[in-house]
Parts: structure tokens; sequence; C-alpha cells
């Protein structure tokens, strides 16, 4: 098993100005990321818009994904589906084709309660041996998965290992990083609260924002890790107007793909009924790459 740590940009699925997946795009993205020393990359998460992609697109951007990787990082893929036997097919899918873990959300849809969680989430993670990734996202799925049943499944299913918790209170990942302790690990999922949950336990970070500046939440991370807290808070203090602007914005994956095309890489359209950014919008969102770009240089 790969070390599982650090910042993972949870990438944008790429597609032509028709609405296709430019799977080529994808790759190229994959390749450059590699390039600018990213701990691990995660794809198929609603960053790269799983719910409005078919079967097949999902299992070819993953076939497509570890190709470009080629174990050269951990590779995180997105399974998660509406019902456990779909959730299922997607996991096994991903890891006979080479992931090295699987990111795992509740039903998103029928609004689950704690003991369908913890039997979905135990069929999903048995179902396969390499590690589960359980995600926390109210926002999403409509659910606040409790601090009790997060421990439990991962107590009880060996290959639950992680959690990416983006609940937004700190005070849950606080309590599943130091009683989960041996059994699970935390992953940060809020953009705007990465530090705090780095200080309470967290051991790595899915993060949009490192679409973006891949480097930055790179050298937050090790930073951080080094012991040097003036250096991470100070770059941390750079990429916040950022992560307020993903988070208040509810338009994360436009966002993050105009950035990319902003950068030169691939982006392209989102799939309605997404529709583009505003006018202000892209103002702003230029605005802020370039106050980054401009840090950078100085």
């Amino acid at each position: 098993m790969k070390e599982i740590k650090g910042a993972f940009p949870v990438l944008v699925t790429p597609m032509h100005e028709d609405e296709t997946v430019n799977f080529n795009g994808l790759a190229e993205n994959i390749e450059k990321f590699i390039r600018e020393g990213v701990a691990g990359l995660c794809i198929n998460g609603s960053t790269g818009e799983f719910v409005s992609l078919t079967k097949e697109e999902r299992f070819r951007a993953v076939e497509t994904a570890v190709a470009q990787v080629d174990g050269r990082v951990p590779l995180i893929v997105g399974t998660a589906a509406e019902t456990t036997a779909d959730a299922i097919e997607y996991t096994r899918q991903a890891e006979k084709a080479g992931a090295d873990v699987a990111l795992l959300i509740n039903s998103y849809y029928a609004h689950p309660t704690e003991k369908e969680i913890y039997a979905h989430f135990k069929a999903v993670a048995e179902s396969v041996k390499i590690p589960v990734m359980i995600y926390n996202n109210p926002f999403t799925s409509g659910v606040d998965i409790s601090t009790e049943t997060l421990l439990k499944v991962g107590r009880d299913v060996p290959n639950i290992t992680h959690i990416k918790e983006s609940s937004g209170d700190i005070r849950k990942a606080r309590d599943i990083a130091r009683q989960g302790e041996g059994d699970i690990q935390v992953f940060c999922g809020s953009e705007e609260l990465v530090l705090e949950s780095f200080f309470v336990g967290a051991t790595g970070w899915i993060s949009v924002a490192g679409n973006i500046a891949p480097r930055l939440v790179t050298d937050i991370y090790d930073s951080y890790q080094a012991g040097d807290l003036d250096q991470a808070w100070k770059l941390y203090d750079r990429l916040l107007p950022l992560c307020e602007f993903l988070e208040g914005s509810g338009k994360y994956v436009q966002i993050a793909k105009r950035s990319m095309e902003l950068k030169g890489w691939a982006g392209g359209p989102c799939r309605k009924p997404r529709m583009p950014l505003t006018a202000e919008e892209d103002t702003r969102l230029k605005e802020l790459m370039d106050s980054l770009e401009t840090v950078k240089q100085s």
C-alpha cells in the first residue's frame, strides 16, 4: 500500500465544446500535476462531475488516469453511486484497473439512516481489497454522518482506512482524528479549514484549489509537516481568498475548469445544467489567479 498523505488535487474532467470527455486532456493534465510535485491525485470526484458522467466514461477515466500515473503517485478514484450494488461495481472496476484508493460517499439522494450508511460503506469496502476513503459531505449528500458511525465502520472494516471530512465542523475532524487513531485517518475536505484540520490531526487534504495552484497546496502541507508554521500560515493566507471563492460561489466545478483554461491546461465546459461563470465571476477568478502569480514571482 502506498502512503496516502499530503495534498491531493481533486481533478476536473476536461471536456470538448460539445461536452464529450477530453480523455487526452485528462492524461495531459495528470502529467502536468505530477511535474508540479503533488503528493497524489484524485479523479471522478464531485469536482470531476462524476454524477454527470456515464458508467463507460467513468471507467475510461480510471483506465486513462491509471495508465498516465503509472504508479508514480497514489491515485484515489471516486466510486460513489446511489445504490450499493452500483458502488460495488465502480469500486471493483477501480481496483481491477489499478487504483490505489477508492473514495466513497453515502447515497446522495435517498438520505439514508446511520444504519444504512454503515451497511453501505461496509458492503462496498468488503467487496475489494484496496483501501477505501469514506466521505462525509452533508452539503452534497444531505446527511451529516455521525462521528460514532464513521469511527465504528472504520474500526469494523480493516480496509476502510481514511475519511474525507467535509462537514465544515472542525470539532468532528478533531474527534475522528483523536478517537480514531490507529483505525482511520482524516483528510480535510473543506478548503477553508485546511491548516486547522492539520492542527487537530488530519494527515491529508483532497483539494479543489489544488487544480489551480498545485504547487502552493503542496507547499502548505510540506511547510506544516516540517514544523515551519509561520511559513505554512503565510502560504495559506495567500490561498484563502481563492478557497473562500470556491466555497462561497457554489460554482467550484466551473471555477476549477475555467482556471485550467486560463493556465493553458485542459478544461472546457461543464455539462448542463451547470452554467459558465458570469463575467463578474470570471473577472474575480482572474484577479485571484493573477494575485497568486504575482506573489509567486516576487
